[in-house]
């Protein structure tokens, strides 16, 4: 068994100097249009910003994973090519893709780019990484996040690609890239515009003493002032159903595997992922910095846990969840 990979979220080139400086060995970005899945504002980077953040993360032994992660629309293709032909411009050690037609392009033009399927893509089973691999050369699956270690073991023994799996971060309900409930309330959704719950569609209003927050109008919770409480998603709200208020969908707390990297390195998973581009760059340096220094205790033959400390406080809504790896969903 090999070191695991450290793939880290950058945001913005001051958020991928954070992760590299940090002890990432590679980052994830997107360039600053709905061609991936976090285009919100002030987000991500120009073609120039892409290119000169690469140059910079290579000087120092990093790697550039750019996102184009959503799905093309019908008779409006030319912007994800564009972000293809950007990508592999500015020297982008991979893209991350989860459309085949997108797939497809980058392939045709670009057949030196490395190209990574999209977590969007929703590859589950040897039998879809093996479509993807023989069809467009695909040569790492970023896995869905509903499957089990154990699940992830047997699937990494049916195929030859690379596996990277998330281990940290937001967690969201829906499998990937079958998101509806954002495109319900908001008209957009991650799939196709690249974002989630968009900011212009948040508000948040005090009602009777409680802090009320909504989504496209849509009243999605009440907490007390000063309660931890996560960004408002529809999946993530709270809801009366029957007389009773609850969490329906999945409560407001977020992934964290750090406990499980060994169990995940013996099943084969060669790289893991931290979720958050839209968070800060210090949030990602103390993350980067506590994956760091677990991963190399793994390496050293030692425990982990020392370092789980170092993530308090980081949690979305307060809460932290091991998910679908321990298979506890109520």
């Amino acid at each position: 068994m090999g070191s695991i990979e450290l793939v880290c979220p950058a945001g913005s080139p001051a958020m991928l100097r954070a992760a590299i400086e940090a002890g990432a060995d590679s980052v994830y970005c997107g360039l600053r249009d709905e061609t991936n899945a976090r285009n919100f504002p002030g987000l991500n980077f120009s073609p120039a910003e892409l290119k000169a953040a690469a140059a910079w993360a290579h000087d120092r032994g990093g790697k550039v994973l750019v996102a184009v992660n959503t799905f093309a629309r019908a008779g409006e293709v030319d912007a994800w090519r564009a972000s293809v032909d950007s990508a592999a411009a500015a020297g982008a050690d991979a893209i991350i893709v989860a459309d085949l037609g997108v797939l497809a392009y980058a392939q045709a033009q670009h057949p030196g780019l490395r190209l990574h399927l999209s977590v969007q893509a929703a590859a589950g089973s040897a039998e879809a990484i093996a479509f993807y691999a023989q069809a467009y050369g695909v040569k790492r699956v970023v896995l869905p996040r509903v499957l089990s270690a154990p699940e992830i073991a047997a699937l990494v023994r049916e195929t030859d690609v690379e596996v990277e799996a998330f281990v940290y971060g937001g967690l969201c309900v829906m499998a990937e890239g079958r998101c509806a409930l954002s495109s319900y309330a908001t008209g957009k959704s991650p799939n196709l515009a690249g974002v989630c719950s968009p900011p212009e569609a948040v508000s948040l209003e005090e009602t009777d003493g409680l802090l009320t927050p909504r989504l496209g109008g849509f009243m999605i919770d009440q907490v007390a002032p000063g309660t931890a409480a996560g960004y408002p998603t529809l999946c993530k709200g709270r809801f009366e159903a029957e007389g009773t208020a609850s969490h329906l969908f999945e409560d407001p707390t977020s992934l964290n595997a750090m406990a499980l990297l060994a169990e995940l390195r013996t099943a084969g998973v060669r790289a893991v992922k931290i979720e958050g581009r839209q968070r800060g760059k210090a949030y990602v340096a103390r993350v980067a910095g506590a994956f760091r220094a677990a991963l190399d205790a793994l390496d050293r033959g030692e425990t982990t846990a020392p370092y789980e400390a170092r993530l308090t406080g980081l949690a979305e809504g307060g809460r932290e969840t091991a998910g679908a790896y321990r298979k506890a969903w109520r």
